[in-house]
């Protein structure tokens, strides 16, 4: 019967379709090929067919979705069919914007088709033309935990870094969408402070702010297990977004997260968790006035953290993190009309959250709201692409939405954790630029770059170890990606480029001595995957290839290895040490200098 009602479906047979699909109802869930016999018919059927299977199939779902996580109306999309979308968007109340597990939506599909007449009805649903949107994640690849700070019509962002170096980038926009790094927080490695700690220690979760003409950033130093104190809160300060930033000065509280609040009065607080403490600084924000005080709590009341203040309509609105930073991760907002509470949950629940658990894009929390100059609101957040739904590999990212007002003086999400939506501001592009980054400082002279041409003195600890410092790296933004390098000069033991997580997570394509060698570290154990004779000449064209979790490292035009599960370079790959950060891309020496040129 599977086979008749197929054939009936690709042949738009809506009278066998209607004898045979009453007697075995659930055959239409079934699937041909990885593809559910409905989506076939949204896709290859009729109208006419579509409508009686909607309306008539008792098990057709129009949540359901295939593989890839498309459902309905991407399919009914492929046909490029007005009435059928119409009915789909219209009647069945689906979603034109909502992406499958690679972030397409039914609104690209019609465009990449060539569906004119479709897409001009996409417009007309949506209320803006494709190229009017901008696509979640705004801030790809290792982007954790943003903050944000607007100053006239100009925005600037900060990020975690954890223990890379220089620390905590301050990027600039003017339209929200397109971003470039202008500066770091730290860029002095005297200031860093990150001798001797372990991957995912370090800088945590930084806040910006700006007030009397200054821009303040605070972050956590978390240092490693058994350290005391193990958590210190940094601020520092500058006239300019970019800097340069002053040398950091600590508040010695316990705990992490720290934001800034400047009240309407010229007082000067420090909020952190757990659940939202504050504190009073001085007039310089860089000296505690009081001891710390509990304002709330939290809404959810598991792994209360991140809050932030914001004061509007008389009212002080607490927004916080909770749930922990994996799937459950959501944020909450309560208010009081005074600063020091108490603070009442909002009757709206939780504020953001992904609840859908097939979407490519989870672990949405973190939040902190802003406003346009016209007024509009928004709130970036931290999120996580869950590869096969389960493998953070890029990284924790930052993503964009707006948020509305309620009648009673509350933020809700407009729409979200949303794929696509409007971009708030006419797009301004703004110049390229590469953040390298290297774990932890370097050592003078260490890195040297010029240009295109890199040059690394590696010293003798192996990249296993926490004082290895000779690699360059920059963060892995996409799923599918390359990067390359040519070695064009080698006295070092071993030269290469790495796919890099820490010290316990990475993946070497390396000349070493008249060989080819691919190891990784997975954890605590360290693995060799291929080892091949070379004949020592050099320039040497070195290559890595990215699809997912698969790598595929390249000499010249010879494939040397090629890995298909590589999971121990996503946050949820091993259970070693703190894995907050993100797939890297980068070149490395270790015992001896090599000279690249980046291609």
């Amino acid at each position: 019967m599977f086979d008749k009602l197929l054939q009936a479906i690709l042949t738009n047979d809506l009278e066998t379709v209607q004898h045979l699909l009453p007697q075995q109802p659930a055959l239409i869930e079934q699937e041909h090929k990885g593809e559910p016999l409905s989506h076939i018919a949204a896709r290859e059927g009729r109208f006419v067919m579509l409508r009686y299977l909607v309306e008539y199939g008792l098990r057709v779902n129009l949540n359901a979705l295939d593989s890839r996580g498309r459902d309905l109306l991407h399919y009914a999309a492929q046909s490029g069919d007005v009435d059928k979308c119409r009915y789909l968007v219209e009647r069945g109340g689906m979603n034109p914007l909502r992406g499958d597990r690679e972030l397409i939506t039914p609104y690209h599909i019609a465009h990449e088709c060539g569906h004119a007449a479709l897409e001009a009805y996409f417009e007309e649903a949506t209320g803006a033309p494709l190229k009017d949107f901008y696509q979640n994640p705004i801030r790809r690849g290792f982007f954790p935990d943003p903050s944000i700070v607007r100053v006239g019509d100009d925005y600037y962002m900060v990020n975690s870094t954890f223990i890379f170096f220089p620390c905590i980038p301050v990027s600039h926009s003017k339209d929200l969408v397109n971003w470039q790094v202008i500066g770091h927080a730290i860029a002095n490695p005297e200031w860093a402070h990150l001798e001797g700690l372990d991957g995912g220690r370090g800088w945590w979760a930084p806040d910006i702010s700006y007030a009397n003409g200054r821009f303040y950033i605070t972050a956590t130093l978390r240092l490693n297990d058994g350290a005391f104190p193990c958590r210190r809160q940094m601020i520092v300060h500058a006239e300019k977004p970019e800097g340069p930033y002053s040398e950091p000065v600590f508040i010695e509280e316990e705990g992490i997260d720290p934001s800034l609040f400047h009240d309407d009065d010229g007082r000067h607080y420090m909020l952190l968790n757990r659940g939202a403490r504050i504190l009073e600084l001085d007039e310089t924000c860089t000296k505690r006035r009081s001891e710390t005080t509990l304002l709330y709590y939290g809404s959810n009341k598991r792994a209360p953290e991140g809050p932030h203040l914001l004061k509007k309509d008389g009212w002080y609105y607490l927004f916080l993190a909770e749930g922990g930073t994996g799937m459950g991760h959501c944020e909450t907002v309560a208010r009081s009309r005074h600063l020091m509470g108490p603070y009442q949950p909002s009757p709206y629940g939780v504020i953001l959250r992904q609840w859908d658990e097939n979407a490519l894009i989870q672990r949405c929390g973190h939040a902190k709201p802003f406003s346009t100059p016209d007024g509009r609101w928004y709130m970036v957040y931290l999120c996580g692409r869950a590869l096969e739904g389960k493998w953070t590999l890029l990284g924790r990212e930052t993503a964009l939405d707006p948020i509305t007002w309620t009648a009673d003086g509350w933020p809700v999400l407009t729409d979200g954790p949303s794929v696509l939506q409007k971009c708030p501001l006419p797009a301004r592009a703004l110049p390229e630029t590469e953040d390298w980054l290297t774990p932890r400082p370097p050592r003078p002279g260490m890195i040297r770059q010029q240009g295109e041409c890199v040059t690394i003195c590696g010293e003798d600890e192996p990249m296993s170890d926490t004082a290895c410092r000779s690699l360059l790296l920059r963060r892995q933004t996409d799923f599918h990606c390359e990067f390359s390098a040519v070695l064009t000069r080698s006295s070092a033991r071993e030269a290469g480029v790495t796919c890099y997580y820490d010290e316990n997570s990475f993946l070497n394509l390396c000349l070493t001595g008249n060989e080819l060698v691919v190891y990784g570290q997975i954890g605590l154990e360290s693995r060799e995957f291929a080892r091949v004779s070379h004949n020592d000449q050099l320039p040497l064209f070195l290559h890595i290839k990215t699809d997912g979790l698969t790598r595929r490292l390249y000499a010249e035009d010879r494939l040397i290895c090629e890995l298909e599960n590589v999971t121990w370079l996503a946050d949820e790959g091993i259970a070693v040490g703190k894995r907050f950060t993100g797939a890297m891309l980068g070149l490395y020496a270790i015992g001896g200098e090599a000279v690249f040129t980046l291609s």
